[in-house]
């Protein structure tokens, strides 16, 4: 897990550092799955494909995080494993295979639904390490 979850009074906001910028759009992913669900209680019987396009990497960060987000609760998606590529030097796209299994609300420890993301406090630094922060609406 290289993702941590930062204090805040209402919402939730997430760092993420990684070696890789795919690597951070999985753990980036796996941080609103754990915010939405208990990721241990999810087995791994199904792929579903997710995808997200930016015209620079705030954007594409942005769109990720909707997109992961309407995949669980909307989607009806317990994911548990993200396998993420990122292409593009501006527009970006990131292509994931989500691994994981339908949702079920009781079995999977539902704790609370993503309202949306913001753009606000966001920030996404791509030089050797990759480094992400971003806040989640409740």
């Amino acid at each position: 897990m290289a993702y941590r979850f930062l204090e805040h009074a209402t919402d939730a906001v997430v760092e993420v550092e990684s070696g890789s910028l795919s690597g951070a759009f999985e753990d980036a992913a796996e941080a609103v799955a754990a915010i939405t669900l208990d990721p241990k209680t999810v087995s791994e019987s199904e792929q579903r494909t997710i995808r997200a396009e930016g015209k620079d990497l705030d954007y594409l960060l942005f769109n990720w995080l909707e997109e992961v987000a309407y995949a669980v609760v909307p989607g009806g998606f317990a994911p548990k494993r993200f396998d993420a590529r990122v292409s593009g030097s501006g527009p970006y796209e990131v292509s994931c295979t989500a691994t994981g299994e339908p949702l079920d609300l009781g079995r999977h420890g539902f704790r609370v639904e993503i309202k949306a993301p913001t753009f606000h406090d966001m920030e996404v630094r791509a030089g050797g390490r990759v480094y992400m922060r971003f806040l989640l609406d409740l």
